[in-house]
């Protein structure tokens, strides 16, 4: 059999077995910018999430959902809460199957999504002997929990405090992000009920990884910008990670997380190699490795940074650095050589997303969510507006709202709904992703060309679409959200024909190649 002829076999091979491989890794990373530190004075909130195994993501809006007296919750692990008269409208990332890959976006413009952060904390079976897991603890409702019954990230922080401090947490630890207009927080999770929250500072920005960062730097007496679990010190000297007699101020971090593991990037450099970067980014220079202290909570930016700096960063490869294992593609997919280094952006993104919280506009208007379905690299930003009230049936597998939310439906989501789908969006983005990985170097260029033309209009219409919103919406609230509705949904389903076209385009050219 001829080359030419073998290669539309091998093509296809590869493609299925990408499709079925995606998502080796399980990395999370997450960019908060406080309001006097961007362009335009909102607070952004940076994130990708990520999750190994064969996934999808849905993205829908939930009604407010009202309760009748005496109506329980009940937690994942069996535990139960009451319920409250009536939760919170909300637009909705779900990660089927995944125990702590959804993300909330409320009515209000509360914003909350976390990152796995790993503890020394002992196993759950010997938390729960102890008394510092009751009823099995809480973990998934946790989020889910905080966007229903918040109207700000502090009262979020407060809401997540106390059921922390009722149940304990049931993961090894966790890291939740709470964002509003105004603020945003780091709530920082060990498993049982040990947790501290710092603020962003207004004029700095913070980058997340999958590791606690909160330091020395958290004055537990500033109750403006730090709130901590009762007893977190005397904790920690009683577990012997803190020794109060060294003069050294209580470090959550150091405390808390676990060595590093040897031959690791942090073993070596002293550094998480994504918090690294990603803050060498943010201030405007290359920070000296090793790193001699470990790496501040936030900096101060180079410049007042906008969305599309975000997700510059969230469409990372280590570039421009020595642990740019592909050497600037030339030696194929970012997403698959791998190093010592760990990419921001990798093959186990499921969603990557911006959020643009503005706090002078009507919060429908003024709050709104950029993202990008799979690897934000090959996908594309597309505006998500607080005030709509529903999202195109292509971005979710069908379902009553009631029983997509029911946790036994979430954890045993049907198999036949991982299947591929020509028509569902987070397929073809995926199929898209795919595609690049198989000639990276060549096909980002042409996958860029589109994508970033089509972010350019979008950027450049956005306050022509806001003014028009906004006029509609002191005569006729109701008629302004449905215009932000059209809009938003016309533009994510223009997205996905594009990633159709583009998908096609490429098979084409690597089939004739």
């Amino acid at each position: 059999m001829k080359a030419k002829k073998l290669f539309p076999v091998v093509l296809m091979s590869l493609i299925i077995v990408a499709f079925t491989v995606s998502y080796i890794s399980a990395d999370c990373f997450t960019i908060l910018v406080g309001k006097k530190a961007s362009a335009d004075g909102a607070v952004l909130f940076g994130h990708n999430e990520q999750n190994g195994g064969r996934r999808i993501i849905n993205y829908r809006y939930i009604p407010r959902i009202k309760h009748k007296p005496g109506d329980r919750l009940t937690l994942k692990n069996g535990g139960f809460l009451p319920e409250v008269e009536e939760t919170y409208a909300m637009l909705w990332q779900q990660n089927p199957g995944v125990a702590f890959g959804d993300s909330y976006f409320n009515e209000w413009g509360v914003v909350v999504a976390s990152d796995g952060c790993g503890t020394k904390e002992n196993s759950f079976e010997e938390l729960v002997e102890r008394g510092d897991i009751t009823d099995e603890g809480i973990g998934y409702m946790l989020r889910r929990l905080v966007a229903q019954r918040a109207k700000t990230a502090r009262e979020g922080v407060r809401i997540a405090g106390e059921l922390l401090n009722r149940f304990g947490y049931s993961a090894s630890g966790r890291s939740l992000i709470i964002a509003d207009p105004n603020e945003a927080w780091v709530l920082s999770i060990a498993r049982g009920k040990r947790w501290i929250a710092q603020r962003c500072p207004d004029d700095e920005v913070v980058m997340l990884p999958n590791l606690h960062i909160i330091g020395a730097e958290a004055d537990l007496n500033d109750t403006e910008n730090v709130i901590a679990s009762p007893g977190l010190v005397d904790y920690a000297i009683k577990r012997g990670w803190y020794d109060s007699a060294s003069g050294k101020p209580f470090n959550f971090r150091e405390a808390f997380n676990r060595p590093p593991r040897k031959g690791s990037f942090m073993y070596k450099y002293g550094a998480d190699p994504r918090q690294w970067y990603a803050q060498s980014m943010v201030i405007g220079r290359f920070i000296d490795l090793p790193i001699k202290e470990q790496l501040p909570f936030s900096v101060k930016p180079a410049h007042k940074m906008t969305v599309n700096d975000v997700a510059k960063i969230l469409r990372s490869h280590s570039e421009g650095t020595e642990f740019d294992t592909s050497k600037k593609y030339s030696l194929g997919s970012p997403h698959k050589i791998r190093g010592m280094a760990a990419n921001i952006c990798s093959s186990g993104t499921q969603e990557g997303a911006v959020y643009q919280l503005r706090s002078w506009l009507p919060k429908e208007i003024g709050c709104l969510v950029w993202r990008t379905t799979a690897a934000p690299c090959s996908g594309v930003l597309t505006p998500w507006y607080l005030g709509i009230t529903e999202t195109p049936r292509a971005y979710y597998k069908p379902g009553d709202i009631e029983g997509q939310m029911d946790l036994n439906h979430h954890f045993n989501y049907p198999k036949e709904s991982f299947e591929f789908d020509p028509e569902f969006a987070f397929d073809v983005f995926n199929e898209l992703e795919n595609m690049a990985d198989i000639d990276y170097k060549r096909a980002i260029k042409i996958i860029r060309g589109v994508w970033d033309s089509f972010e350019e209009k979008q950027f450049s219409v956005q306050a022509a679409i806001e003014e028009a919103a906004f006029k509609l919406f002191k005569e006729d609230k109701a008629l302004a959200k449905k215009f932000l509705t059209d809009y938003t949904n016309s533009q994510a389903m223009l997205a996905l024909d594009k990633a159709k076209e583009l998908v096609n385009k490429l098979k084409t050219l690597f089939w004739a190649n």
